[in-house]
């Protein structure tokens, strides 16, 4: 993490120009299958709120479905039985699928649907409730001083094709019925204070599928509702077309899913996931959930089984597709198996946040409300009067890292280690020092490149050179939790050829640290074109 810049070396100057963001023009986006003759479409009180609870029980429903098997099975199929039992849902009271985005609804409950970007910054930015992958880079960086739209920058933030707001954007598109350019509008402006290109576009994408669920009956329809709002050259977009493609080829969801695998299961720039099994990329998650939803054709149970037994991040994928689901077909015909358990925890909070069940879904009707006005529809004592709406063009915005060449281990014969640098192998290798002074030095042929740590709450301050040049002083300090496989510094706009990273230990604790220890486990190499 960047905790200071010393000398002329700005922060600007550190990430600009930067090669890895490509722009184009607006695209041309047409929704489909929406008769555009229809002036609004009508909603009563009853039936609109009965999908939004149905969308929120779902998305709890779907949760502790997966919950026992998240990142369980990487590259294969979960082949195991699941017995889920009626008194796994209170679980989801503790699940960052919900929690994390209720602090992003609540933002816009205290201050309005143009609530400034500052705002969703400093609600997110206390350590209230136990983060993870992009969400924790981002509450890192927002720790040390680097706000949005910053915060989303490429360079800083590796994890910004990752899932976290595919499965956080939910509450935007449950308030946006039949409204995908609303949609659009409020999963850009949260969306950037964390995301970039595929990562933001994964939460339009699911957004927009919630707004369609309101109105459309047919699942296939929902998903080509929501690939109309993203764009058509992003590499998300793709993996969700070869999906509605390869689903009308197959009966079998899992013939979808090994293709799938063959074609996009790779390259995930997160540390965690480069060159092994485990993939949190957005693109490839999100084609679970549609596999879920297109494969389960509107049963319930079936589509977020599909969607937990593809595995991955088999939590956040079945919870996705059944609060998809559960909108369209609302709360009430959630089969009764499912929501029997929900009544008597509708009135418990979800971790560190001031909701629960039914507050949430009161405030979803509230927000909803401001936000049909406001797209120039109507609320009166009958229910919604809702336009017509297209989802407009949106930018085009890529993270491209190259491909993923290699890990250099820490016992790799390119690495030096000048100190007291002490081995250990719990977990995963690892290379440690808190001497002042101490260096490391390895050398890497790529464009890209990517030093994994473990973060952890004994962690100091390194400095950190490349190619003999001071680049930023960096912590790997955790206030929780060890946090293997994380990212310490990056960089991906290099020229071809051989480069050295070299590591200075400071001998100084990070802030709140309770020591200044530094871990290291390998270096992580990308190359572009190669």
């Amino acid at each position: 993490m960047f905790h200071m810049l010393r000398g002329p070396r700005t922060l600007a100057a550190l990430l600009l120009p930067c090669s890895i963001l490509l722009h184009g023009p607006p695209l041309p986006v047409q929704a489909k299958h929406a008769s555009e003759s229809d002036a609004s479409r009508d909603l009563s009180r009853a039936e609109f709120k009965d999908k939004v609870r149905g969308g929120w029980a779902g998305k709890m429903i779907g949760v502790t479905y997966g919950a026992p098997t998240e990142f369980h099975y990487l590259q294969r199929i979960n082949e195991d039985p699941r017995d889920w039992k009626p008194e796994e849902l209170r679980g989801a009271l503790d699940q960052d699928d919900l929690y994390v985005q209720m602090t992003f609804a609540e933002v816009m409950d205290r201050l309005g649907l143009d609530a400034p970007i500052a705002a969703y910054v400093e609600a997110f930015r206390a350590p209230r409730y136990r983060v993870w992958h992009a969400n924790l880079r981002l509450r890192r960086l927002l720790a040390r001083g680097i706000t949005a739209p910053m915060s989303s920058h490429p360079e800083l933030s590796y994890h910004i094709n990752d899932i976290s707001f595919q499965f956080e954007s939910d509450f935007i598109g449950l308030m946006c019925p039949g409204l995908p350019a609303a949609a659009q509008k409020y999963a850009d402006r949260v969306g950037h204070v964390l995301f970039f290109g595929d990562g933001v576009y994964s939460g339009m994408f699911v957004s927009a599928m919630y707004a369609a669920a309101f109105f459309e009956k047919d699942p296939r329809r929902v998903v080509e509702a929501g690939l109309s709002s993203i764009p058509a050259d992003s590499t998300y977009a793709q993996t969700i077309r070869d999906v509605l493609t390869w689903s009308e080829q197959n009966n079998d969801w899992k013939k979808t899913w090994r293709l799938l695998e063959e074609k996009w299961d790779r390259d995930d720039a997160c540390p965690e996931g480069a060159l092994r099994p485990f993939n949190i990329n957005a693109n490839l998650n999100g084609a679970y959930v549609v596999l879920g939803l297109l494969y389960g054709r509107g049963d319930f149970e079936k589509t977020i089984d599909i969607a937990m037994r593809a595995g991955q991040d088999s939590d956040c994928n079945p919870a996705t597709a059944g609060g998809i689901l559960g909108t369209m077909i609302g709360y009430h015909d959630i089969p009764a198996k499912w929501t029997a358990p929900l009544p008597a925890l509708a009135d418990t909070k979800f971790t560190s946040t001031i909701y629960t069940f039914n507050s949430m879904a009161d405030s979803t009707v509230k927000r909803a409300k401001l936000v049909v006005a406001g797209e120039g529809g109507r609320v009166d004592d009958r229910g919604f009067v809702i336009p017509f709406q297209k989802p407009r063009g949106v930018k085009l915005e890529q993270f491209s890292p190259g491909k993923v060449v290699e890990r250099i281990a820490s016992q790799d014969p390119r690495w030096t280690w000048k100190g007291t640098w002490e081995r250990s192998d719990s977990g995963k290798p690892v290379m440690s020092s808190r001497k002042a002074k101490d260096e490391a030095t390895v050398t890497f042929e790529g464009t890209g490149v990517l030093i994994a740590t473990q973060l952890r709450p004994d962690a100091g301050l390194v400095d950190v050179y490349l190619d003999g040049s001071y680049m930023a002083t960096v912590d790997g300090y955790d206030e929780f939790e060890r946090h293997e496989s994380e990212g310490l510094w990056g960089k991906f706009d290099l020229k071809p050829g051989p480069h050295a990273i070299r590591l200075v230990v400071k001998g100084e604790p990070y802030r709140d640290s309770g020591d200044a220890w530094v871990h290291i486990e390998d270096l992580i190499v990308f190359l572009k074109g190669g």
